[in-house]
């Protein structure tokens, strides 16, 4: 009985990191929308979702602390665990990225001609499909399938670098403060974009150490 009740627990615990992981979806969703249109009601929205992410997260962290102080879990359960705890942290750290770009959509609507960077776009899909595998792997405990997020990081470093090298001519072009800081906001914007790759690999890293016990940082050039 001590045991199934343990399991039912575990089982709460990866639906609640999926159900966060599906808020932080739709909270990059609504702030890449915003980006693309420019709709400060978009950009509104996203605040919203991110006050359920947050309070997931702390509702999943208590449930970690009552497991693992009423269950005293040891060695590959108490993994489970402990990936949880840093899975959640990670997935509010990536709400956080996309609430900062919703915070540039008010200033960017203000700017009556904008040149498209296309590499944001290749940018926001690129990181909105790390975050997907990176939750699939999670509920399936695969290690092949957190490998194949960890790999994409490359290609949103990648973009991130083509997209810094063209808004710092950009502002170098710049003829005024305004235009220099609607610049630097684009590079804001690209900059949440690359750390959320960052955090989605965070994820897959975690979701190798529960399931194999060795914790190794995928990707060292980010």
């Amino acid at each position: 009985m001590i045991r199934g009740r343990f399991e039912e627990q575990l089982t709460e615990l990866r639906d609640d990191i999926l159900r966060m992981g599906k808020l932080v979806e739709e909270e990059m969703l609504l702030a890449i929308r915003a980006l693309e249109t420019l709709d400060t009601a978009l950009a509104q929205q996203v605040a919203t979702v991110d006050a359920g992410v947050n309070k997931l997260r702390f509702e999943t962290e208590e449930k970690c602390f009552t497991v693992i102080v009423t269950q005293q879990p040891a060695a590959r359960d108490l993994r489970a665990v402990v990936s949880v705890m840093n899975i959640i942290v990670d997935l509010e750290r990536m709400g956080d990225q996309a609430k900062g770009i919703a915070k540039v959509i008010p200033h960017l609507k203000q700017q009556p001609q904008l040149s498209p960077i296309p590499e944001l776009k290749q940018m926001g899909d690129l990181v909105l499909n790390m975050l997907r595998q990176s939750m699939q792997a999670y509920a399936s405990d695969s290690v092949t399938l957190a490998r194949i997020v960890a790999n994409q990081d490359d290609d949103v470093d990648k973009l991130y670098a083509e997209v810094f090298t063209t808004l710092v001519h950009q502002m170098a072009a710049d003829d005024s403060p305004e235009e220099i800081k609607t610049s630097y906001e684009r590079l804001r914007v690209a900059r949440e974009l690359e750390r959320f790759g960052d955090l989605a690999t965070n994820i897959a890293e975690r979701v190798i150490y529960r399931v194999t016990g060795q914790l190794k940082e995928l990707n060292t050039d980010g």
